[in-house]
């Protein structure tokens, strides 16, 4: 992973853990009712992939444990992974994309409402993407997946030449030669894998997008609501579908690219036609980036738009994300894939403890209490979920006493301790397994292996409750707590 330039390694925060008494009466653990989205509290786990799908996107008894570890800590809202729109493989990763996968997901839902005993609000996020495939070997890129044009042919003086000659020319080329004879986009295939792009309206599934999309993920919607859910999330974060037409990078010319508006004129499609298939007590979030954190991507003015527009458009909370694209992700190696988190927007997405001087702490906060301030300056009060290195009850406190977002999101530390919200509400904070935030369960993700984490997936292997991962050698969940509960 990049690290800034010069970063050191920063220490953890100091944390002073509050009593049983200070918790009750704080903000953290305050309700909240807005609208449709009704929290116990203030307190949230954000959408974390763990890998435990069955390859054709089903829910097995590992995603039903990894979902009922973290209900056990009662946050006040849970979002679980995300969850395929369409019925594609997608390798270990959940789909919804089909009526099948219904009954898995009601599983899923009943699991966490008995383990919370009903205090978590469940939702479930909502993604689309489009293909990408790996890094391939030079030689079988230019003997099977380059696509021969006669620009290809004039550039070698080959015209006539069989096929087959012409591709082994071409693989036998130095590197100088190939750049000037290769388009960008063909050298970039070669370099990092093919990535399809919101703006390759030439093919005709990536310009039926617009058309496609609103009723795929409404269906999605619904299906999450007949299994149970509270919610959903939708995904306009990161790398993926939505975010893209929401990027500044998305350049399309038929009315759903380059001004913002009409960039934003999808995910509101895509927004209305979920709203429009799911009941009326039903809540309906979205998650998008406060900035790009790329060169010629959206900013934190940009990003006020976006949730104001969201706001308007009747979503019932908005959660801030940051960073986590493409665009500068480091070159994979071949056969592998390229991962959007490798680059510096990467990092800024899931910082880690070596750091430049501002640290990986609150790192999205200042850029999320605009886009909040920038709601409620519109007249509305959509919630506003906030996350990025945020592990302490001091940071969670001041971030909601100076209203810069109404609820603390927290996935690696959650993760590290799904037990840390119900420890810190009933004064036992001395007793939470802090996250060092070192991104040992981000290198697990990149290599689509099964999440964990470092602080406790090698301890007490020989406890009778038990499970592994494929290696036998990591544990899939954390030690549960034995604390006093409700």
């Amino acid at each position: 992973m990049w690290h800034p330039p010069g970063a050191r390694r920063q220490p953890l925060p100091l944390a002073e853990w509050p009593t049983q008494l200070r918790a009750e009466s704080s903000h953290l653990f305050s309700p909240l009712h807005r609208g449709r989205l009704a929290l116990r509290d203030r307190t949230w786990v954000p959408a974390m992939v763990p890998w435990r799908a069955t390859d054709d996107g089903q829910v097995t008894p590992n995603v039903l444990d990894w979902y009922e570890r973290f209900a056990e800590g009662r946050p006040g809202g849970l979002v679980v992974e995300a969850t395929g729109v369409r019925d594609v493989p997608s390798g270990p990763l959940l789909r919804i994309g089909d009526d099948r996968f219904v009954p898995g997901l009601n599983q899923l839902a009943e699991r966490v409402r008995r383990a919370s005993s009903g205090v978590t609000r469940l939702f479930i996020q909502l993604i689309d993407f489009l293909t990408i495939r790996r890094r391939p070997e030079p030689r079988t890129y230019f003997e099977r997946h380059l696509s021969i044009t006669p620009r290809h042919r004039a550039a070698l003086g080959l015209e006539q030449a069989p096929e087959a000659s012409l591709r082994s020319a071409l693989a036998a080329l130095p590197r100088e030669r190939l750049q000037a004879v290769l388009t960008p986009r063909e050298l970039e295939t070669l370099d990092q894998g093919l990535r399809e792009r919101v703006t390759d309206v030439h093919l005709p599934h990536i310009a039926d997008l617009p058309r496609e999309l609103p009723g795929i993920f409404a269906r999605a919607a619904a299906r999450a609501e007949a299994a149970g859910f509270d919610g959903v999330e939708l995904h306009a974060a990161h790398a993926y579908t939505l975010a893209s037409f929401l990027s500044a990078h998305n350049t399309r010319r038929d009315g759903y690219g380059g001004s913002l508006e009409q960039r934003l004129r999808l995910p509101l499609e895509v927004l209305a036609a979920v709203r429009s298939a799911v009941s009326a007590s039903f809540v309906v979030g979205v998650r998008f980036l406060a900035d790009e954190c790329i060169a010629g991507g959206n900013d934190v003015a940009a990003a006020e738009t976006i949730g104001v527009a969201f706001a308007r458009g009747g979503v019932d909370f908005v959660s801030l994300s940051r960073g986590g694209k493409f665009e500068d992700a480091k070159q994979p190696k071949i056969g592998w894939a390229a991962y959007p988190y490798t680059g510096p927007s990467g990092w800024e997405c899931m910082p880690t403890t070596l750091a430049d001087e501002q640290g990986p702490f609150g790192r999205n906060v200042a850029a999320c209490a605009r886009v909040r301030r920038a709601i409620h300056d519109a007249g509305l009060d959509t919630p506003v979920v906030v996350a990025g290195g945020i592990a302490t009850f001091e940071q969670a406190e001041a971030i909601l006493a100076n209203e810069q977002a109404d609820v603390i999101g927290a996935a690696r530390q959650s993760l590290a301790d799904p037990d840390w919200f119900e420890k810190l509400r009933r004064g036992q904070g001395e007793q939470i397994r802090r996250c060092t935030f070192t991104n040992y369960c981000e290198g697990l993700d990149q290599k689509h292996k099964s999440v964990t984490c470092k602080l406790w997936d090698r301890e007490s292997l020989d406890a009778p409750d038990v499970t592994f991962d494929a290696t036998g050698r990591r544990r899939l969940l954390a030690p549960r707590w034995r604390g006093e509960r409700d």
